[in-house]
């Protein structure tokens, strides 16, 4: 349930009328991973006067050697009642700024580098807005043991009885619009057991914010069906992953979009071309944060329609860029390679840094590419001079390590943070012995 909301004493005043028992401080670690702190409505005006104080020693990314004692202060813009479909006790959430003890922002806050860059954009004459498309599988339980057996056998866009999460779809669509995000797409994806449900375009900080929302709904709802939600880019070897391909543009602040020029013959305006530009110089060194996991990597292979090669392309779906087709105030770009299972701020932060980036050196992209990219012969991807995505988790972060754009995005906290606790990872991953090469090296070695 959501209210108009102008001012601390309105939230103070809802919370009394409106019977509210407790109150989620929502906020997210460096991986996006969602976290909260629950306080009894007694405690309303002390939160959004002062903030609420908490340890963040435990959380991923967020202790320093000085301090971990951080207070978490809540947007009362952001003020929600949750549906009784996802709390049965009356209970309200906003989402939180951190601050540190000194009573600054917190540098470990991922937020505030989305605010930062955006802040940035705004100067520059431009508000960014994104509309993500966010894939995700629901795989059957048995008891308490989560499998990937998908939970039904349909496929894109079915209308059928083989598509067994219309009603799931539908839960989880009427309780993000009870929350104020109103849903514009919901459908079966091309895998079993695979689905896609959409929201309106936004300003990135809204849509990160609602992207965290989805997330979290959708496995509250799936499970309540008897079935496990998620956002793994690749949980099943042979079919199509799960991405979150990112539809993006650029508006003037007095409300035209930055990236339709009706003079040109493709209706696309030279700011469109650069931010282009600037995301295919710099995709290299972002993928690590749009593509976070060891995970991520296996859903960006040739054959299932998830991008390998470093192109843009007006209609060609195996290019990294799409430009979709519709123009005037829906002129956008589309990046193919993000997946859901990253930290949304940072995602969108990243792709909105690379596309300044390309405004502001004036970076031209190469010609579109209309052919299949993946049928062209390795010569003439070369003569084209059509680079490739990195191949691995190791493989990306290594870019991002070497880069100035991604470290001054960030800052050094997070920048410092992220490559250590996905370093570790590739490392753990890395040093694994799989089944696979048991059975395949065992018997012959």
């Amino acid at each position: 349930m959501e209210f108009n909301i102008e001012s601390k004493e309105d939230v103070i005043g809802i919370v009394k009328k409106e019977k509210v028992l407790f109150i989620r401080l929502q906020f997210v670690d460096i991986l996006g991973m969602p976290k909260n702190i629950v306080i009894p409505s007694d405690r309303i005006e002390d939160a959004l006067d002062d903030g609420i104080a908490f340890d963040g020693s435990s959380i991923a990314g967020y202790a320093t050697i000085e301090e971990s004692d951080m207070i978490a202060k809540p947007d009362p813009f952001s003020f929600v009642i949750l549906p009784e479909v996802i709390e049965k006790r009356k209970t309200a959430k906003m989402i939180c700024d951190i601050f540190g003890s000194s009573n600054r922002r917190f540098p470990g806050d991922t937020k505030y580098v989305l605010e930062r860059i955006m802040d940035k954009a705004k100067k520059m004459g431009y508000i960014y807005n994104v509309g993500p498309e966010c894939e995700f599988f629901l795989f059957k339980r048995e008891d308490d043991r989560l499998t990937t057996i998908p939970h039904d056998t349909a496929g894109y866009f079915d209308l059928s009885h083989r598509d067994l999460a219309e009603g799931v779809r539908a839960d989880v669509s009427l309780a993000l619009n009870q929350l104020g995000i109103d849903t514009y797409t919901s459908h079966h994806e091309v895998s079993n057991g695979q689905h896609e449900i959409n929201f309106r375009y936004a300003d990135a900080l809204t849509t990160a914010d609602r992207v965290i929302t989805l997330k979290y709904v959708t496995k509250v709802i799936a499970a309540k069906h008897s079935l496990h939600a998620s956002f793994m880019p690749k949980p099943i070897y042979g079919i199509n992953g799960s991405g979150m391909h990112t539809h993006q543009s650029l508006i003037t602040l007095d409300g035209k979009n930055a990236f339709y020029d009706p003079e040109d013959k493709h209706q696309l305006s030279d700011i469109a071309r650069y931010f282009i530009g600037g995301l295919l110089k710099y995709i290299k060194e972002i993928c690590a944060l749009l593509n976070p996991t060891v995970n991520s990597f296996k859903r960006l292979v040739p054959g299932f329609e998830a991008p390998t090669y470093i192109s843009w392309a007006y209609r060609n779906r195996s290019a990294l860029i799409r430009i979709p087709s519709k123009r005037g105030m829906a002129t956008r770009c589309e990046l193919r390679n993000p997946d859901p299972s990253g930290n949304p701020y940072l995602q969108f932060a990243a792709m909105l840094a690379a596309g300044l980036k390309g405004i502001e050196e004036k970076i031209a992209p190469p010609d579109p590419v209309e052919q299949n990219i993946y049928e062209l012969p390795d010569k003439e991807r070369e003569k084209r001079g059509i680079d490739e995505l990195p191949s691995n988790l190791g493989h990306a972060l290594s870019y991002m390590e070497k880069s100035d754009l991604v470290k001054e995005l960030l800052g050094g906290h997070i920048f410092k943070n992220f490559l250590h606790v996905k370093r570790k990872e590739w490392e753990e991953y890395r040093t694994q012995v799989t089944p696979w090469e048991i059975e395949k090296y065992l018997p012959v070695l």
